[in-house]
């Protein structure tokens, strides 16, 4: 398959649509994670469909002081990497195809959600992705547009800003591709030294660990349904390893079954979180969160559902995000 590089969107229209498109918008510096949403892409579109990504480094979602300079541009390498994972079209359009005229006055505007997590961090940053995505969406009018889970406030306000503005296209999320350390694909990656990196990957470790004290307490709480609430439930909890929990029989004979508790998932991942604080270089959080995902709000002790932890920080002069979707009581634990 050879890939077709367009900059305009007449260009674009220009093409004969058999089947579905499909639309993977990147800013590119491509790595696997983007190659794995092309791929994710190729199969939705079908083998009659068309698979477009779209290459734009948006300075609407860039605030003061942050990276849009040395933002890494590699379209010729961009390009191999659509090529091999099944890309038909690299849409690369100049600032002046997206913004004719200039930045425009009109924007879209995120919402309260645009406030919470990354965007308490980076004002306006949510506003200016919407935009984008939004003009994108105008431009390359495909069926379906897929996304990063590792972008999850990201992906929920496209979703959302999709259901509220009726824009009449489907939106997929994609999981989080990692490396073999576990840490999340970036294409911020490269500015990391390998000291800095191995600071790094306190990110992911912080959300392991979350996520396997939740697995912990899944599996504490099914064990309670299935023993008689006596002693015997202490000793049969204690036996799979929950010792801290199990410690206190009386008091664990008496607990109702039920969802695990999200102030000890996120304590876990603090726990590793601060302990990367005092490395060298250190990590500086920005925030660990547990949040609904429909909204990024904070999670509550009684919360049952769909969850997401996620977690902010700097190493260096290079700013990270990472998260996990959870699921708290008759779900069950998300692997």
């Amino acid at each position: 398959m050879t890939t077709t590089l367009l900059r305009t969107a007449e260009e674009l229209r220009a093409r004969t649509r058999a089947g579905r498109r499909a639309v993977v918008m990147t800013m590119g510096a491509l790595h696997e994670g983007h190659a794995t949403l092309v791929r994710t892409a190729r199969e939705v579109a079908g083998p009659d469909g068309e698979v477009v990504v779209t290459v734009f480094v948006n300075p609407l979602q860039f605030g003061q002081g942050e990276d849009l300079d040395r933002y890494p541009r590699t379209l010729d390498a961009d390009l191999k990497v659509a090529e091999q994972a099944g890309a038909d079209v690299v849409f690369a359009p100049a600032a002046d195809e997206v913004y004719p005229g200039g930045e425009p006055q009109v924007r879209i505007s995120a919402g309260p959600m645009g406030e919470r997590l990354e965007g308490a961090v980076r004002p306006g940053h949510f506003d200016g992705m919407l935009t984008v995505v939004a003009k994108l969406l105008h431009l390359t009018r495909p069926d379906v547009a897929l996304f990063g889970q590792k972008d999850a406030q990201q992906l929920a306000l496209i979703r959302r800003m999709v259901r509220d503005l009726n824009f009449g296209m489907e939106i997929v999320g994609v999981p989080t591709v990692r490396e073999a350390d576990g840490l999340a694909l970036s294409s911020r990656n490269r500015y990391l030294s390998s000291r800095e990196r191995r600071t790094a990957l306190a990110l992911s470790q912080a959300l392991f660990a979350g996520r396997d004290r939740h697995a912990a307490q899944e599996a504490l709480r099914a064990r309670a349904r299935e023993v008689p609430a006596t002693r015997a439930r202490a000793e049969a909890l204690s036996a799979i390893g929950e010792s801290r929990a199990a410690a206190d029989a009386h008091a664990v004979a008496k607990a109702v079954p039920g969802p695990g508790s999200p102030a000890s998932v996120r304590a876990a991942a603090r726990l590793v979180l601060d302990d990367a604080a005092r490395l060298d270089p250190p990590l500086v959080l920005d925030y660990l969160a547990l949040v609904d995902p429909s909204d990024f709000t904070d999670v509550g002790e009684d919360f049952t559902g769909e969850a997401v932890l996620a977690v902010a920080a700097r190493v260096g002069t290079t700013r990270l995000i990472d998260n996990i979707p959870l699921a708290f009581g008759t779900l069950g634990a998300a692997s």
